[in-house]
C-alpha cells in the first residue's frame, strides 16, 4: 500500500513538473511587449540622464546628448589624446555595442551610470526596459505635436451595413474585437437631446424638438444639426472651453479679486465661433490684432487675450517684477493654447520633453 501511494505521489509530481516546464516554455515563447519610447523610455532618460546628457550645454558631460536621436545614435568626437571617435550610446538592435547598456550595467560602481554623486539609480525594471528598447530597434518617435496629421484608413469590419460613416468602422472594429454587439439606435427624442447638449450645452427647446419630431423626411437629423449650429448658444458653449484655456476672468484673480471689465473679449470669442471665423484669422487677431494695418475695433478687442492674466494693484508691488511675470504668463498661455506645449516648465529649467530651453 505504501509503495502504491509513493508511486502515485511521484507520478503526480512528474505531471506537475511537466506542466510547470510547459508553462515556462510558453512564457519564453511569448514575445516581449513592445516598448513605447515616449511612455516607457524617455521618462527614464529624462529623470536620470538629462541633467548631464541633456539640452543644457553648460552641464553636459562627455559630449553626449541623450535627449535627441542624433545625440544618442551618433559616434562622438575623440576625447583626450585619442584620435579614435567614441562609439554611440545606442546602436539599434545591438545591446552589446551600445555603450548605454554597458554603462548602466557596469560592475565598477565608479563607471556605472547614473553616477553615485547624482543620488540616482536605475531599478532592474528600468534597466530591462532600456535593454528591450534597444533590442527592439530603439524606435525614437518624435513628440506627437510635431508629427504631421495622417488620416488613417478605416478598418475592415464584418458588418459593413452597420457602418454609415468611416468613423463608425473604427467603433465597430473595436466592438467586434471585444465580441460586443452595437447598442440599438436611440429614439428620435433621445437623439435630439444628445445633439442639443453636444452642440449648445442645453437641452433642445420645445420648438426645436417638435420641429425635428415632426420632420419625417430624409435629412431631418442634418437639418436639426444646422439649426443648432445657427443658434447663438453654439458660440456660447464652444467659447467656454476656449475662454478657460485663455484664462479669461471678470476679476483680477488676486488679493481682493476685484472686478475688471473684460467682457468685450469674451463677447468677441463667442461671436467668432458663431460666425465660424477661420482659425488662422482667429489666431492672428488675438496675438497681433493691434499690429495689423488699420486694425478694426474687433481686432483690437481680440488682443484682450494678452490681458487675461492675473494682475495686481498691490501698493508695494515692484512694477518691473510684475511686468516680467505678466510676460511669462502670456508666453506660457500662447504656447499651451496655440501649440499644445507646456512652455511654463522652462520657467525654471530646460524642458524635459518639449524642445524648449530656459
Amino acid at each position: 500500500m505504501l509503495h502504491r501511494v509513493s508511486r502515485l505521489f511521484l507520478t503526480a509530481l512528474a505531471i506537475a513538473a511537466c506542466g510547470s516546464t510547459a508553462s515556462l516554455w510558453a512564457a519564453a515563447a511569448e514575445p516581449a511587449p513592445a516598448v513605447d519610447f515616449q511612455r516607457d523610455v524617455r521618462p527614464i532618460l529624462s529623470d536620470n540622464c538629462f541633467a548631464c546628457h541633456g539640452p543644457d550645454e553648460a552641464t553636459r558631460e562627455a559630449d553626449l546628448r541623450l535627449d535627441t536621436r542624433d545625440g544618442a545614435f551618433s559616434a562622438r568626437p575623440p576625447a583626450g589624446r585619442s584620435n579614435r571617435p567614441r562609439g554611440p550610446a545606442v546602436v539599434p538592435g545591438d545591446t552589446g555595442a551600445s555603450l548605454l547598456v554597458e554603462r548602466i550595467n557596469h560592475a565598477d560602481r565608479l563607471r556605472r551610470m547614473p553616477p553615485e554623486v547624482s543620488q540616482k539609480s536605475l531599478s532592474d525594471e528600468q534597466i530591462g526596459t532600456l535593454t528591450r528598447w534597444i533590442e527592439q530597434g530603439a524606435p525614437w518617435d518624435e513628440h506627437w505635436s510635431f508629427a504631421a496629421i495622417e488620416r488613417p484608413a478605416p478598418p475592415a469590419v464584418d458588418d459593413d451595413a452597420w457602418a454609415r460613416d468611416p468613423l463608425d468602422r473604427f467603433i465597430l472594429a473595436r466592438l467586434e474585437t471585444e465580441e460586443l454587439t452595437p447598442a440599438e439606435e436611440a429614439d428620435r427624442h433621445t437623439l435630439a437631446r444628445r445633439a442639443a447638449l453636444d452642440l449648445t450645452g442645453l437641452p433642445p427647446d420645445p420648438g426645436t424638438l417638435a420641429t425635428f419630431l415632426d420632420d419625417t423626411e430624409a435629412g431631418a437629423y442634418e437639418r436639426l444639426v444646422d439649426r443648432l449650429l445657427d443658434s447663438p448658444h453654439w458660440g456660447e458653449h464652444r467659447a467656454r472651453y476656449w475662454l478657460d484655456a485663455a484664462r479669461y476672468g471678470d476679476t483680477h484673480g488676486i488679493h481682493i479679486d476685484n472686478y475688471r471689465e473684460m467682457y468685450a473679449y469674451r463677447d468677441w470669442v463667442i461671436k467668432a465661433f458663431n460666425r465660424n471665423q477661420p482659425f488662422d484669422e482667429f489666431t492672428v487677431d488675438q496675438i497681433a490684432g493691434d499690429l495689423l494695418p488699420d486694425p478694426t475695433l474687433d481686432q483690437l478687442i481680440a488682443t484682450g487675450l494678452q490681458r487675461n492674466n492675473i494682475t495686481t494693484n498691490e501698493g508695494g508691488a515692484v512694477i518691473e517684477e510684475y511686468e516680467a511675470i505678466y510676460a511669462k504668463d502670456r508666453a506660457e498661455t500662447i504656447g499651451s493654447v496655440f501649440m499644445g506645449m507646456t512652455v511654463g516648465c522652462a520657467t525654471c529649467h530646460d524642458h524635459k520633453f518639449d524642445p524648449i530651453t530656459q
